[in-house]
């Protein structure tokens, strides 16, 4: 994932698009930073899945962020953060569609052998083993949750 990025840098810095050039450098630089605070750590660099949850940690701001912009009525800037969404979620996980994610919820319940609410935990354990970055937690505890009740 890492290696993606730093193509899809080096692609847009030769190719003069400034959006996704500064858009992929920010993500580089809290890579680099996050790796930094890893080693002060005795940790080693970020895996895949540490570099997936920062990307989707700045697409949630990125979507904060331009609700409070449509709300403004500063266009101009929501339009610089509906394009950066749009380069971050290039390098995301395509999401599991309402369907999906039912069918994955049923899976994970009958792999687990959930039988109430109190196993609520092992099912959202097993489904985030199972689809890492491809399912939107807080919506699917509510799905979970009717699962099991």
């Amino acid at each position: 994932m890492r290696d993606a990025i730093s193509e899809g840098y080096k692609t847009a810095l030769k190719a003069g698009d400034k959006r996704r050039t500064a858009t992929l450098r920010a993500v580089n630089a809290a890579i680099k930073d996050k790796d930094i605070d890893a080693r002060g750590q005795g940790k080693g660099p970020l895996s895949d899945e540490d570099v997936l949850v920062l990307l989707q940690k700045m697409v949630k701001q990125r979507e904060e962020s331009l609700g409070i912009y449509e709300k403004a009525g500063r266009e101009d800037l929501a339009v610089v953060e509906r394009e950066e969404i749009a380069i971050l979620g290039e390098f995301l996980p395509k999401g599991l569609s309402d369907a999906e994610v039912d069918e994955a919820i049923r899976a994970a319940i009958a792999k687990t052998g959930a039988a109430g609410a109190k196993d609520m935990g092992k099912v959202i354990a097993s489904l985030k083993a199972d689809y890492p970055g491809r399912i939107d937690f807080g919506k699917a505890s509510g799905r979970v949750k009717a699962a099991l009740g």
